[in-house]
């Protein structure tokens, strides 16, 4: 059996649901990816990157669609990478620095998200192979990117925007039979929330007054 074969095989059944390897190992290594994201860790972009390359490993012979998406989210977290190697350090404790987004950073990143997920909406429902739920499945793509972006920049914002994408994201896995993607969205939530409330607190200290006080 291939490495394909066995990511597309079954790990075990739970309530009825049918849980393959590829949805359990590409979402707990993206669970992981974001309590690295919490602690500030640079090596959240390699977890989100590597979690993207199993779910591309697993869709790739019968989900083009799919596949194709996670290569945008292999790119975008190797711009991730990029962004916080080059931001490491404006911490007291050596990591990024978070802050909240200005006004026009934030109308931007609404336009993008509203936008984007009409164009890749009307994309899905023109090439039905491409997904299964267009609308929804469009939204929680570009909210994805949106929220990756926020993060890759610093942004509390960052929170917020997964905390839209977990809203839809847990039904529409659920009923798609992605039980344990659906599962871990809600892990995410309470993730988020922590996370949030971090962020939000780090973020009342810029820079130049953590290294005042060190």
């Amino acid at each position: 059996m291939s490495a394909v074969d066995w990511l597309n095989s079954e790990a075990f059944t739970a309530f009825g649901q049918h849980i393959m390897w590829s949805d359990m190992i590409g979402n707990v290594i993206g669970l992981v990816a974001l309590a690295l994201g919490w602690r500030r860790s640079i090596w959240t972009w390699p977890a989100q990157f590597l979690s993207g390359l199993i779910l591309f490993a697993a869709f790739a012979p019968h989900l083009t669609g799919s596949a194709g998406k996670q290569v945008v989210v292999m790119a975008v977290a190797g711009w991730g990478w990029w962004q916080w190697t080059r931001g490491r350090g404006q911490a007291q404790d050596g990591s990024i620095a978070v802050r909240f987004a200005t006004w026009p950073e934030r109308l931007l990143m609404l336009c993008v998200a509203a936008l984007g997920t009409v164009a890749v909406a009307l994309l899905f429902t023109a090439y039905p192979t491409l997904s299964w739920d267009p609308w929804p499945d469009a939204y929680i793509f570009v909210g994805t990117l949106v929220a990756m972006y926020a993060q890759a920049r610093g942004m509390v914002e960052f929170w917020f925007a997964w905390l839209l994408v977990d809203l839809v994201g847990v039904p529409l896995n659920f009923a798609n039979g992605y039980a344990f993607s659906g599962f871990v969205y809600v892990i995410y939530g309470a993730l988020v929330l922590w996370g949030m409330r971090d962020w939000w607190l780090r973020s009342r200290t810029t820079p130049a007054l953590e290294g005042a006080a060190a």
